[in-house]
């Protein structure tokens, strides 16, 4: 999948006119199912099925659709399993870039991920109220890396107490399998399921105390795709099932080495210290000499994590890279206005490039997780940062590991959030 780019200067994409706010649409029948059938073929490709439970305790909606995001086919799946309930879909501002009267109509409500967006729980009272619609959202706002849910906004139970519906929950099982985002993209042969749960009904949105609606949360994102594989012994036996795998486990568990691991074929190896893996049909790792520093691909993940914690914590943690960079102002395009340079440290992200004249900074306390993709719409991977009036995306030259970007940038905000609490901060 592609996305529109067009060139042109800092100055012209700064004079650009803003689009006006519009409200969310009811959606289009014809085009509900028009969506349905284009991804009817992938369901029936991963023999998808599923069941409900406690449904029948929350009476009618309109509800609030909350799923978790492995990949695309999240979106088939929800128009399949609620395809006699319409229901509006809160995007990514990027998903209408070119396409905006199509997603409209779809009933899409566009945002910019980890930005505070007052106008999104308006849209999201209107679909419910006023176009009598569900909505749903993925509240970790990014495919998960590793298998396991990305961090959830806190302040997640106040919106669900403030749109006061009855909550959905949509669990998928063998969709991170079968198409994780590190994998290039390519599909495995895995079945697919999902398990929709009454989570919440409306007396429990009304009584319970906002406490209680975000353990709810915590609970249900608490997966581990990985582990799930293992336990119910679903073989991968593509050849090309480690490729990419780097761009998770950028970091060498042996020698400490970053940027030097590569995922090819069935292999993983650090080619700095010579250290190689195979990950197994079960999708494990199992070192070819030596110990098995982690078999259970999370946990090399969270090791990662902690070791940027280590670095966030004595001080010595800092990006710094040449960049490419596209803007989104509109739904037009992404503008590619340049080069510049990247730096993330314990202030936060500082932008600046384009001859001088684009100087953007986002602290530390007002990011709680970051937009990083790998190969975004087949451009490269990204980093994207920005605020309500621009959107930054942010290509890195040379081998720069995004995933470590965004685990410095949840590890950096639970580190200053603790430490102290800014005005700022307790907007958030």
């Amino acid at each position: 999948m592609k996305i529109k780019t067009k060139t042109l200067s800092y100055d012209e994409v700064m004079k650009l006119p803003r689009p006006a706010h519009k409200k969310p649409m009811r959606p289009d029948p014809l085009l509900r199912a028009a969506a349905r059938a284009a991804g009817a073929g992938d369901l029936k490709d991963v023999n998808f099925t599923y069941r409900t439970e406690r449904m029948d305790e929350l009476g009618e909606g309109p509800y609030l659709i909350l799923m978790n995001h492995s990949s695309f086919i999240d979106l088939e799946i929800a128009a399949h399993i609620f395809r006699r309930e319409p229901y509006c879909i809160v995007c990514t501002s990027d998903g209408f870039v070119g396409k905006e009267g199509l997603m409209r109509r779809i009933g899409c409500i566009p945002t910019n991920k980890f930005v505070t967006d007052v106008s999104l729980i308006a849209d999201m009272r209107c679909a419910l109220s006023e176009r009598k619609c569900s909505v749903l959202l993925y509240p970790e706002a990014s495919y998960s890396f590793d298998g396991r849910a990305t961090p959830l906004p806190r302040r997640l139970g106040v919106m669900i107490k403030r749109l006061g519906v009855p909550v959905v929950g949509v669990l998928t099982e063998g969709a991170f399998a079968r198409d994780p985002l590190y994998n290039c993209l390519q599909k495995r042969k895995v079945n697919v399921s999902a398990t929709v749960r009454g989570l919440l009904a409306q007396w429990e949105v009304r009584e319970k105390p906002v406490a209680d609606l975000d353990a709810a949360l915590d609970e249900m994102f608490s997966f581990d795709n990985f582990a799930w594989q293992e336990r119910n012994h679903i073989e991968i036996t593509e050849p090309f099932r480690a490729d990419g795998l780097h761009r998770i486990l950028y970091k060498c568990a042996r020698c400490g080495a970053e940027g030097e691991t590569e995922g090819k074929g069935t292999r993983f190896v650090c080619r700095h210290c010579g250290k190689e893996y195979e990950l197994d049909t079960l999708g494990r790792l199992r070192a070819l000499s030596g110990e098995t520093e982690f078999p259970h691909i999370p946990d090399w993940y969270a090791w990662e994590r902690a070791e940027v914690r280590r670095e966030l914590e004595s001080g010595t943690y800092r990006l710094d890279t040449e960049v490419d960079i596209g803007m989104l102002v509109d739904f037009k395009a992404i503008y590619m206005v340049g080069s510049g340079r990247l730096v993330h440290d314990l202030s936060g992200f500082t932008l600046t490039g384009c001859d001088g004249k684009l100087h953007f900074e986002r602290p530390a306390n007002q990011t709680y997780s970051l937009y990083a993709d790998y190969y975004w719409y087949e451009l490269g991977d990204v980093i994207c940062i920005g605020d309500t009036d621009a959107q930054y995306y942010c290509f890195p030259r040379g081998n720069v590991p995004v995933a470590k970007a965004r685990l410095a940038t949840e590890e950096l905000y639970k580190l200053v959030r603790h430490t102290r609490r800014t005005p700022e901060a307790e907007k958030l």
